[in-house]
C-alpha cells in the first residue's frame, strides 16, 4: 500500500434496484424488468476507488445494521483486499433505498430509510486508530447527527472535518441534491473546513445562491462567480463543480479556472445514471491523492463517471486506472 490511504465516512446504503420501464402516474402500472441490489451511498465511491487502484487503502467509516442488508454490504466491501473496514460499526438498522430506473428516460427515483445514517457522527471515529491522507465526509445533507448545529464549528460535519485536518488529513466532502434554504447553512459551515468540494450544478447554486440553471441548461457566464464563492465561503484548494455536459474547477491556490468537456458517448453506452456522480468525485478524489493537477483531476472524473454510466449499479462499470484513461481516451472530445 502507497501512502496512508483515503477515509470514506459517512452514509452505507443498501440500494434496491428496480428496472421498469417507465415511472407510472398514480394509479397506474408499469413492467418491472430486472431487480439488481448493490451498496449504494459512500460505497459508489468506497468500490469505485478499491476498483482503480489496488494498491490504494480505502477506509470505511460508517454504520450498518445487523440483518441482511449489512450482511450484504460488508460481504461486498470484503471482496476488495484494499478495503479497510476496522472502523465499520455494526448496530441497530442499515440505511436502505428502493431505486426505480425507468428505461425510457434513465431517471431514476428513490425511496429512502435512513436507519444508519441518522445516527452516524463523530462518536464513531476512532481518530486515535485513524490515519489517512484524505478524509471525504459524504453525503452532507442526508446524515441527521453529521448536519446538527454545532455552538463552535456550525456543524457537527464542520467539527469533523475541523478535527480530520487537525490530525493532518486533507478534507473533502460531497453532498445530496436537495433544493431547500439548508444547504447554505448546513454545507456553508463545512467548507470552512474543506480543501476538495466536489458538486453538481443543482448542489453549487443552492450553496452559493449563484443561478446557474434556465430551462434545464447551465448558465456558463456564471460558473465562474459560483466557483469563486465557494472559495469565498472556505475550500482551499480544489472547487469543482460538475454537469452532464462538463466539468469546471478552481484551483482556489492558483487561480485558475479549468473546463474540460464530459465524453462523447455512442448511443446505447448508457445503461444507468445511478451512481456517475460518485464516480466523478472518486476520480477527483483520486487524483487529489495522486498530486495530479485540476485538469487531470476534471478528466478523470469525466472518464469515471462514463464507466459507471456503462453499466447497472453505481460501481459496476468502473475499472482498473489504466482502463479508465483508455476509455477517456476512446471518447474524449477533440
Amino acid at each position: 500500500m502507497k501512502g496512508k490511504g483515503i477515509v470514506i465516512a459517512g452514509s452505507l446504503i443498501c440500494d434496491n434496484f428496480y428496472m421498469i420501464d417507465t415511472y407510472p402516474e398514480i394509479g397506474r402500472l408499469t413492467n418491472v424488468r430486472g431487480v439488481h441490489r448493490g451498496v449504494g451511498g459512500t460505497g459508489n465511491i468506497i468500490i469505485d476507488l478499491a476498483k482503480l487502484d489496488f494498491d490504494l487503502e480505502v477506509k470505511v467509516s460508517g454504520v450498518i445494521g445487523t440483518g441482511s442488508n449489512g450482511r450484504f454490504i460488508k460481504q461486498t466491501l470484503q471482496k476488495y483486499p484494499n478495503i479497510d473496514l476496522q472502523h465499520l460499526v455494526e448496530e441497530g438498522d442499515t440505511s436502505m433505498t428502493i431505486v426505480m430506473e425507468a428505461q425510457d428516460n434513465k431517471q431514476r427515483t428513490f425511496f429512502y430509510q435512513a436507519a444508519g445514517s441518522d445516527v452516524y457522527d463523530e462518536s464513531y471515529i476512532d481518530w486515535d486508530h485513524l490515519e489517512a491522507d484524505i478524509f471525504h465526509l459524504e453525503y452532507l445533507l442526508l446524515l441527521k447527527k453529521v448536519d446538527e448545529e454545532d455552538p463552535v464549528y456550525g456543524t457537527h460535519g464542520a467539527k469533523i472535518l475541523h478535527d480530520a485536518k487537525a490530525r493532518g488529513m486533507k478534507t473533502s466532502i460531497d453532498i445530496v441534491s436537495e433544493e431547500s434554504d439548508r444547504a447554505k447553512k448546513i454545507v456553508g459551515a463545512a467548507l470552512k473546513y474543506t480543501d476538495y468540494c466536489t458538486v453538481n450544478e443543482i448542489e453549487a447554486q443552492e450553496i452559493t445562491g449563484v443561478e446557474l440553471l434556465k430551462d434545464g441548461q447551465i448558465i456558463e457566464k456564471n460558473v465562474k462567480k459560483a466557483l469563486l464563492k465557494l472559495k469565498e465561503l472556505g475550500v482551499s484548494t480544489w472547487a469543482i463543480i460538475h454537469s452532464p455536459s462538463w466539468g469546471y474547477g478552481l484551483d482556489c491556490k492558483s487561480g485558475e479556472i479549468v473546463q474540460v468537456p464530459s465524453l462523447k458517448l455512442p448511443k446505447g453506452y448508457i445503461k444507468s445514471t445511478t451512481g456517475a456522480g460518485d464516480a466523478f468525485c472518486a476520480g477527483v478524489l483520486y487524483s487529489a491523492y495522486e498530486n495530479q493537477t485540476l485538469t487531470e483531476a476534471l478528466k478523470l472524473g469525466a472518464a469515471c463517471a462514463a464507466c459507471s454510466l456503462s453499466e447497472v449499479g453505481g460501481s459496476a462499470g468502473l475499472r482498473s486506472y489504466e482502463l479508465v484513461q483508455k476509455e477517456y481516451d476512446k471518447y474524449k472530445v477533440e
